[in-house]
Formats: structure tokens, C-alpha cells, sequence
């Protein structure tokens, strides 16, 4: 990978559905070889997928919070997080914590009420999302 594909990453990143020739405007290559990086990319594995990113407060989901889990059951608790709609992501960390869990709810009592079902497996820690940002730069 070089530094021309790591230029088309970072603008597939902002906009995936970006057109082969606007990519090629960009890094100063043809439509047709920009096309056959992005196919080189996909095939070997880097570019793994294409996703979209909501908008969670559009969709009324005004509660983000980090909740990290001191859990006594990480099968279990690894399930429920799993059958649970809030629910973002969930990671298997090292340390005090078992778990970190992202969650998007409606409101605070839609968060309490995810809380007080999650004491079943554990201890958890709730931290409230104030505002976010990504730096997820390809270098």
C-alpha cells in the first residue's frame, strides 16, 4: 500500500459512495486505476466492508454514554449485550473492566432502565458522552 492508496482510503472514509473519477481528481490518476486500486484493496482484505454512519439524535436517540462492565459472567454478558437495541458496540478489554459497551437511548430513563438490567452480570460504570469526534487519518 502506498501513499496514493492511502490518499483514496482517507476520501472513501469521508465518503464512500464518492465517485471513481472525483477519487481520481483527487490523487491525480485515471477513473479506470483508481477503480482497480479500490479492487485491489477490497480483495486484499483492507477494505473490509462499506458502511454508513447515523445520525442517532435525528433518529431521537439523545443519550451516548461509555459504560464500562466489571462483569462476573463475560458469555452472558457478552448475549445480552447482544439482544440489546441501544447497544453500538461492546469490547472485551484487560484491566478492572471486563467489558466497554457504547450505547445511543432515547433518554435518560431508557439508559437507567438498561442499567439496572445489566446489574444481573456485573458492576457497571456509566459515563455520559458530552460531544465526540473521529481521527481515524490513514497514514
Amino acid at each position: 500500500m502506498d501513499e496514493t492508496d492511502k490518499k483514496i482510503l482517507n476520501l472513501l472514509k469521508e465518503n464512500a459512495r464518492m465517485p471513481y473519477s472525483e477519487i481520481a481528481q483527487k490523487v491525480a490518476l485515471s477513473a479506470p486505476a483508481v477503480k482497480e486500486r479500490i479492487t485491489k484493496l477490497e480483495e486484499s482484505g483492507i477494505i473490509d466492508k462499506y458502511t454508513i454512519q447515523l445520525n442517532y439524535q435525528k433518529m431521537g436517540k439523545n443519550v451516548t454514554a461509555l459504560i464500562m462492565f466489571e462483569t462476573v459472567n463475560c458469555k452472558a454478558f457478552r448475549e445480552f449485550c447482544a439482544q440489546q437495541t441501544g447497544v453500538l458496540e461492546y469490547y472485551r478489554i484487560a484491566g478492572k473492566y471486563s467489558y466497554l459497551v457504547k450505547v445511543v437511548m432515547k433518554n435518560m430513563a431508557q439508559l437507567e432502565t438498561f442499567i439496572d438490567e445489566s446489574l444481573r452480570f456485573g458492576t457497571p460504570s456509566t459515563h455520559i458522552v458530552f460531544s465526540s469526534a473521529t481521527n481515524d487519518f490513514i497514514e
